[in-house]
């Protein structure tokens, strides 16, 4: 059975802004903790439903939600661990903070669960200080200009039939490859929302504040 629940789950990159991290929240929110992700639960005052992680960075002392412990020689990272487990429970929409940070290869790593969770016919949406990051494919994406910018990244083979409407930067029947990212910094026109919408393949869209 699908859940209607969205997961907000919280990894171990840093957080500056707490304030504008909870304004995603919502009421019924799913709460996962991943290993050292723990150590925002204070500033967020979001109690625990599910901690996973293999707790070599953090321990669990005192929580009384559901702990899933996991061995620390294994494929998956923590996220992507915590990802599994919630796919198999029947969770489709997910929030993720705290997975953007200074460990370029845990980032890049974190980036790929949106792959993977469109590939399982899930949504997921990463969240940090700075802005937001999404897949966009056939479906049409929404750039308010309450961003700043907005730049679209492709990260696995070619992207086609690109359109973008209203922004700085359009673009019609368009490619771009993994080789040249020339989707980078665009800007929505003022009073207008920007439009994105992939033919063939899917694009990171990354829109800043």
């Amino acid at each position: 059975m699908v859940k209607k629940e969205r997961c907000a789950v919280f990894a171990g990159a840093p957080i500056a802004d707490y304030k504008r991290i909870k304004a995603y929240l919502r009421p019924d929110d799913y709460i996962v903790y991943c290993d050292r992700g723990l150590r925002h639960k204070r500033a967020l005052d979001l109690p625990a439903d599910l901690i996973v992680g293999d707790f070599d960075s953090c321990t669990p002392a005192g929580e009384t939600c559901e702990i899933i412990a996991l061995p620390r020689k294994k494929d998956d990272t923590d996220s992507l661990a915590a990802i599994k487990v919630l796919l198999e429970r029947g969770y489709r929409d997910f929030l993720l903070a705290g997975v953007i940070g200074e460990r370029l290869d845990h980032s890049l790593a974190n980036l790929a669960i949106l792959l993977y969770l469109e590939e399982r016919q899930a949504e997921g949406k990463i969240i940090d200080d700075y802005g937001e990051i999404s897949l966009v494919g056939r479906q049409t994406a929404e750039i308010g200009n309450d961003y700043s910018y907005f730049s679209l990244i492709n990260i696995y083979g070619t992207a086609k039939g690109i359109s973008i409407v209203d922004a700085a930067y359009p673009l019609t029947d368009a490619e771009i490859t993994c080789s040249y990212p020339y989707g980078v910094s665009n800007e929505v026109l003022p009073g207008k929302t920007a439009k994105v919408k992939v033919a063939e393949g899917h694009l990171l869209l990354l829109k800043i504040r």
